[in-house]
């Protein structure tokens, strides 16, 4: 049987525009322009003969065709994303990580992530900033500042306020199974609130020694 579909890069854009009713935001996500998110989109509109968007002025609202259709091109991305990563052998997800130039790697303890994660083959990339990751050249980064970037999830590498080192990722796929191995090593690597603790003191003006 031969299936008739529309571009999957269409739909990607329809499916990254629908979630966050922004072709701005999607575009961050796709790692494209707003004008091509949009283009992609009348295209695909063109193609079904319907509106899927009312475009407002400085908003994007779903039309009644829009809302049905999004379920389901999001339920479809997420079983071909499930039956791809079945098919991978050990090691064969790759994930790209990056680093800003002033993060020390040890901290990762990346010999021990990666035996605990045999299924993740993870490369790191380092100085990496905003800019590898808007171009596609890395899937995830260590990133230091606010942690405030529109289209993107921002966790903090420690626990603390103000600036810190952040993992930040696309919205579209914050919580692909890589990303969260990641995430959740982060969270649990003993040091990361020793050192906050260590900062919070030194910022009340005690300053003991790290052993």
């Amino acid at each position: 049987m031969t299936y008739i579909l529309p571009p999957l890069n269409a739909l990607r854009a329809f499916e990254a525009a629908a979630r966050h009713l922004s072709f701005k935001l999607a575009a961050h996500e796709l790692h494209v322009t707003p004008a091509a998110v949009g283009q992609q989109v009348k295209a695909l509109e063109a193609r079904l003969g319907v509106h899927l968007f009312e475009r407002l002025h400085k908003q994007l609202i779903l039309t009644a065709a829009g809302q049905a259709y999004l379920p389901e091109i999001s339920d479809s991305f997420r079983r071909i994303a499930d039956a791809t990563a079945q098919l991978k052998p050990m090691g064969a997800m790759l994930l790209q990580l990056g680093v800003h130039g002033s993060f020390d790697l040890r901290r990762l303890e990346l010999e021990e992530f990666r035996a605990s994660h045999a299924e993740i083959g993870l490369r790191v990339l380092q100085p990496a900033g905003l800019h590898e990751l808007v171009d596609g050249k890395v899937d995830v980064l260590i990133a230091r500042g606010p942690g405030r970037h529109p289209g993107y999830r921002c966790d903090r590498v420690e626990d603390g306020s103000g600036l810190g080192d952040w993992l930040i990722a696309p919205a579209g796929t914050a919580d692909c199974p890589e990303i969260s191995g990641l995430r959740d090593w982060l969270r649990g690597l003993p040091h990361a609130s020793a050192l906050a603790m260590y900062r919070r003191r030194r910022l009340a003006g005690h300053q003991p020694k790290l052993r």
